[in-house]
């Protein structure tokens, strides 16, 4: 019996109705809500790992980047959530859907975009042409930036979409031979066992690091737009 790699990536249903809305509504569930008169160390650590997030993704902000903050903060530790839980077994891993990664990028791309021609409308579209350029590659140049300023959010949800995939489909296949050498070779599956543990751990790793990335991007590009 082939068993097909992609399964774990397939939308899950009942009775045929997608649930991949509640299945993005989970990990906000799990967050605690802080309050003055319940406090405890998990809460005490969300509120120290939000504000480490603040301050690095606001350094360079202005006062209208800052009004920025919580949806950020939001952005961060929906991802990074939603990745980690997409690591427990028999679970869905919404962020390897382009779609929704798409759905992500596109409108605070555009919130961005939009956000720097109405505040700094000269310096955005001198971004579609430097300073000296020759007059003969003017229009070239108008057309390559205008190419790159469209795929930026193409790009920022391909890099997540990729990342995350890449390492759920390498889990798959190693622990798939590690089952499979369990029975006709110990000491190989123990070597198998092993690599995957680390590739776990390392997958641990990606799932932040990704989530950092994607809204580290979206800082910057709110930087340069404010």
């Amino acid at each position: 019996m082939n068993e097909n790699l992609f399964a774990s990536f397939i939308t899950p249903t009942i009775m045929g109705l997608p649930i991949v809305m509640l299945i993005t509504m989970l990990p906000s569930m799990l967050f605690p809500t802080p309050s003055h008169f319940i406090n405890n160390r998990l809460i005490s650590l969300q509120q120290r790992f939000t504000q480490l997030i603040l301050k690095q993704l606001m350094a360079t902000h202005n006062t209208k980047g800052r009004t920025w903050s919580l949806m950020l903060t939001s952005l961060i530790l929906f991802i990074g959530s939603t990745n980690l839980l997409g690591l427990l077994p028999y679970s869905f891993t919404p962020t390897t859907q382009l779609s929704m990664n798409l759905g992500m990028a596109i409108p605070l791309w555009a919130a961005t975009v939009i956000t720097g021609f109405r505040h700094k409308t000269k310096s955005s579209f001198a971004h579609f042409l430097p300073q000296g350029t020759p007059t003969p590659l003017i229009p070239m140049l108008v057309i390559i930036e205008t190419i790159s300023l469209f795929i930026q959010p193409m790009a920022l949800a391909v890099r997540l979409t990729a990342n995350i995939t890449a390492g759920h489909l390498l889990m798959h296949l190693i622990g798939s031979a590690t089952l499979i050498l369990t029975s006709i070779s110990p000491a190989a599956a123990s070597i198998t066992f092993i690599i995957l543990v680390s590739l776990t751990t390392l997958e641990l790793a990606v799932a932040l690091i990704q989530a950092y990335v994607f809204t580290l991007l979206i800082s910057l590009y709110l930087h340069e737009n404010t």
